[in-house]
C-alpha cells in the first residue's frame, strides 16, 4: 500500500542555519504518530515543508504520491501552532469560513465536535480561553475529510483537562484512511494515543519506532526513552 506521507533525504537551510539535515521516512494511513522533540528541534520546520507552507532546500516530500503542491494541500490539514481565526469572529463564522475556504469541510462532523468540545457557535473567539481555543482550531483541523492530518503543538499550553479532551477528541475524530502527525514536547501527556513516533534531534531523525515495539524490546515507554535520547 502506498505510504500517504513520504519524506526523502529532505534538508531545510535558513542562511547559514541548517534547520533540518538528510531527514526520510514514511507513514501510512491508520496511524497516529509523534513527532517528538525538544523546542528548536526542527519539527514545526518539518511540519511547515509536509504543509507546504515552506520549500525543502533539499530532497523531496509526496502526499498520496503526489509531490508538495496545490494538489497535496488539497489533501492535507494543518494545525499551526498560532490560531488561524480572526479575533472579530464568533465559533460560527469560524466554521463558515473553514467551509467556504475547504472543499472536503464537513459542517456535520463540525458540529459534533463542537458538542463533543463543549463549545457554542455563539460563542466569541476572544472570550475564549486557551483551551477552549485549542478545542477549537482542533475541530477546524479534523472537520475536514483529508488523507494527512498535522498538528503542531495541540496541547501546549493549556490545563490538564483541556488537554484530556482535546486527546480524546483526536483519537475519536481523525479518520481510519488518514495518517495524523502530532509534533509536541509534552510526551508525558500524549503518548497514549501514539501508533509511532518520531524523534528529531539537531534538525535530523535519530528514531523511527513503533511504540509497541519500544515497549517490547526496549523494555521501556515512550517517556523514558524520550528523556534519554535528548538528556544525551
Amino acid at each position: 500500500m502506498e505510504p500517504v506521507l513520504e519524506v526523502a533525504q529532505v534538508g531545510k537551510r535558513y542562511g547559514s542555519k541548517e534547520a533540518l539535515r538528510d531527514v526520510s521516512f514514511k507513514a501510512g494511513a491508520g496511524k497516529i504518530i509523534g513527532l517528538l522533540g525538544s523546542n528548536g528541534s526542527g519539527k514545526t520546520t518539518l511540519m511547515k515543508l509536509v504543509a507546504g507552507i515552506a520549500a525543502p532546500s533539499s530532497g523531496e516530500i509526496r502526499i498520496c504520491g503526489e509531490p508538495v503542491g496545490r494538489q497535496s494541500r488539497a489533501m492535507t490539514s494543518f494545525m499551526p501552532d498560532k490560531p488561524m481565526t480572526e479575533p472579530w469572529m464568533r465559533v460560527k463564522d469560524a466554521i463558515a469560513f473553514s467551509a467556504d475556504f475547504f472543499a472536503d469541510f464537513d459542517r456535520a462532523k463540525a458540529k459534533e465536535m463542537l458538542s463533543f468540545m463543549g463549545l457554542s457557535d455563539r460563542d466569541r473567539v476572544s472570550s475564549l480561553s486557551k483551551g477552549m481555543n485549542e478545542r477549537l482550531q482542533l475541530t477546524l483541523a479534523l472537520s475536514r475529510n483529508a488523507r494527512l492530518y498535522l498538528l503542531d503543538e495541540p496541547i501546549g499550553g493549556v490545563d490538564p483537562v483541556a488537554r484530556e479532551k482535546i486527546l480524546d477528541a483526536i483519537v475519536q475524530y481523525y479518520s481510519e484512511d488518514s495518517c495524523l502527525i502530532v509534533s509536541t514536547h509534552l510526551v508525558t501527556d500524549i503518548e497514549r494515543i501514539f501508533d509511532e513516533v518520531i524523534f528529531v534531534k539537531d534538525g535530523r531523525l535519530v528514531l523511527h519506532e513503533e511504540v509497541e515495539q519500544i515497549r517490547m524490546t526496549r523494555g521501556r515507554s515512550v517517556v523514558d526513552l524520550f528523556k534519554e535520547v535528548y538528556a544525551e
